[in-house]
């Protein structure tokens, strides 16, 4: 930090990135040195085949060339672990290290050639040794500069060329004025990043119609995504060695915590009785929430017996049956969601594995258990889902007897009004209606189905005043305050241990993004030492480190200026560089706040953080808040508390269901 600047143009890479790539590069060509040593050694003066003289003078040549890229490498190792992240100082000389190492790639590349010229040509009548240790310096040679290549397109940027200086379309008069010209360096900037961005999503998603709402999401993701950490210097290495540090500080909070605040009532409680009757109702309505992804999740989680029980049904004819349900593209969905809900086809009204962006999968069933019609929608499952999720502005949602500020999640919130209007305009509720009238709605989903669920349930909240919603999961940037608080009354949201989804929120990663920088600005350790302690410690455990702090002998008020030398115009303006030197928020937050919805269940591993594969996992369970879940915890089980299948055995495993109601699922471990 910041990106090393080479050839003109800054890097996605950091001088102090260089200490495990040329730690390796050092070991292979030691290796690779010493081997051609002792060829020579042994064949000195005995190269008598036909092109002995100019293999003699090739290993001679070779030799002398390793060694002097031998020494290139330890001088970069060297440098490139003094200093600290946000001191760079003692890596001044990194740059023309680099330069030296590259114009050793142009003799190493004609020595290449010349090695593969006399395999070919001149090697007849020499020991198999001798060819064979040049023909493995030829392919090492390549491998090397085939990975040289890969590795520049690996951290290439392409904004690297937006480097300050006076703009030409700037006015005259004002390029002395340094305010304006960083002003108008900065929006230039975000204008190419956004662009860049486009362009790269675009890409991803050629396979995609480009219709206008695909346009638009790909524009509104460039904007979100592109001026995330455009107003800070980090490489992706110092994101990696902030999320070590964050998680091991983190950790050591939590180990300070007092046992006694994790339980807010006593068991005999009201609201523990309470919360019993929601965590067996929530195992219930969990099965057909994970139902709604079809047979990947199913067969995922009886990779033994899935594809057995379902081969049988898949490939049958069901054309009369499909017509009567509604849906389309089924395949073996329906197949799969028999097997996992224990439902008979006749309860089904709807089923609909429809995939567009702004348009999801979800089905409508009788639930004669629980006396209810159930609406269960689909979470991500395909490129058009995470466009969806990914279109995180905000969009105003009027709903009739709500004060405040009613807003909510663009892409959810467009999900949402698509399953509204096939429930209502098509009348697949009156339908379902009119077959179990004395039965409650009921809406529930996972992830962005637990979203799309919450808004759907404030949507139809004021035609039926009875229904429930449980969100399983739920994106916490997904609604206003005005319209959570509402939710309260008939949504209740479960979230599993230190998922991240229901963390994630624009604020929130603003608010990771400033603690990351505060992280790396405060460490006094070598980035290299915390990537590998941080690793140690993802595997294995252990104490987390007491890494010293910078603030002990610098001052706060030089830590919060970024390290861009005469670069800097460019991070002047950067909000997250003024907040840096305070604990709290930026005063002037640049997005609306999003909460998640309704009442919040949250269910913890009860035991120790870190436990042996296949070892048995007890939960537990108590009613929290929003604030809980205001900043993104770090920690191995962040992605792997959101699969639906671990909610799903979280859920049955504290409720005791019986074991049939558990898809096979066996617990996992997180090292």
């Amino acid at each position: 930090m910041p990106g090393m600047v080479v050839l003109g143009r800054r890097w996605r890479i950091a001088s102090d990135d260089l200490v495990f790539p040329g730690a390796f590069e050092l070991f292979i060509r030691a290796v690779w040195w010493i081997v051609t040593l002792v060829l020579y050694t042994n064949h000195k003066g005995r190269f008598d085949c036909q092109g002995g003289a100019y293999l003699h003078n090739y290993l001679v040549v070779l030799l002398v060339l390793l060694a002097v890229i031998i020494l290139t490498l330890c001088a970069i190792v060297y440098i490139s672990a003094q200093g600290t992240i946000m001191n760079p100082g003692p890596r001044r000389s990194m740059p023309a290290l680099v330069y030296l190492r590259a114009l050793l790639y142009f003799p190493e590349f004609i020595w290449a050639c010349l090695g593969a010229v006399w395999v070919s040509d001149n090697s007849t009548g020499c020991k198999p040794a001798e060819v064979g240790a040049v023909i493995g310096a030829v392919v090492s040679s390549w491998i090397i500069l085939l990975s040289m290549v890969v590795g520049v397109l690996v951290v290439f940027d392409p904004l690297g060329s937006q480097r300050p200086g006076v703009l030409p379309d700037a006015p005259l008069g004002m390029r002395d004025l340094e305010s304006s010209e960083s002003s108008q360096l900065f929006y230039t900037a975000h204008t190419v990043a956004s662009r860049v961005w486009e362009s790269r999503l675009r890409l991803l998603c050629c396979c995609l119609p480009q219709d206008d709402n695909h346009r638009a999401a790909f524009s509104s993701i460039a904007q979100l995504v592109s001026g995330f950490f455009l107003d800070t210097d980090l490489v992706p290495s110092d994101i990696a060695a902030g999320l070590a540090l964050l998680h091991q500080e983190q950790d050591k909070m939590e180990h300070c915590r007092d046992p006694d605040e994790v339980l807010s009532h006593s068991p005999s409680s009201p609201i523990r009785e309470d919360l019993e009757v929601e965590l067996e109702k929530a195992a219930h309505f969990m099965q057909f929430a994970a139902a709604a992804y079809g047979w990947p999740l199913y067969v995922y989680s009886n990779p033994l017996t899935g594809f057995c029980k379902l081969s049988g049904d898949c490939c049958r004819s069901r054309q009369a049956e499909y017509d009567l349900v509604g849906g389309d593209t089924l395949g073996c969905h329906f197949t799969s969601i028999l097997q996992s809900t224990g439902l008979q086809y006749r309860d089904f009204i709807h089923i609909s594995f429809h995939n567009q962006i702004y348009e999801i999968p979800f089905y409508v069933a009788l639930d004669h258990k629980r006396e209810a019609v159930l609406v269960a929608v689909r979470g991500t499952l395909s490129l058009k889902d995470v466009l969806t999720d990914l279109s995180a502005e905000c969009e105003n949602l009027s709903v009739e007897g709500v004060s405040g500020t009613c807003y909510a999640h663009k892409g959810i919130c467009q999900a949402a009004h698509y399953i509204y209007k096939k429930l209502v305009n098509d009348g697949i509720l009156s339908q379902a209606f009119n077959i179990a009238p004395e039965y409650k709605l009921v809406i529930t989903g996972h992830s962005l189905g637990a979203g799309a669920a919450s808004l759907l349930a404030v949507l139809l909240r004021s035609t039926h005043p009875t229904l429930e919603c449980y969100a399983f999961s739920p994106p916490g940037g997904l609604m206003s305050k005005a319209l959570a608080d509402y939710s309260k009354q008939f949504v209740v949201s479960v979230v599993l241990g230190k998922d991240l989804v229901p963390r994630l929120s624009i604020p929130n990663m603003e608010d990771l993004k400033r603690r990351l920088l505060k992280m790396v600005s405060n460490c006094s350790k070598p980035k290299y030492k915390i990537l590998m302690h941080g690793c140690w410690y993802e595997l294995f455990g252990g104490t987390p480190d007491d890494f010293p702090t910078e603030l002990e002998n610098r001052r706060e008020e030089v830590l919060s200026q970024p390290l861009l030398g005469e670069e800097s115009l460019l991070v002047q303006r950067s909000n997250t560089y003024q907040s840096l030197s305070s604990d709290d928020s930026p005063s002037h937050p640049t997005h609306l706040p999003l909460y998640p919805p309704g009442r919040i269940l949250h269910i913890t591993e009860d035991g120790p953080a870190r436990r042996h594969c296949f070892s048995q996992v007890r939960y537990r369970a108590e009613w929290s808040n929003e604030t809980s879940f205001r900043n993104v915890l770090i920690s191995p089980r962040m992605i792997a508390d959101h699969m639906p299948d671990v909610v799903l055995h979280a859920l049955v495993h504290r409720s005791l269901l019986p074991p049939s109601r558990c898809w096979g699922v066996t617990s996992s471990c997180d090292g």
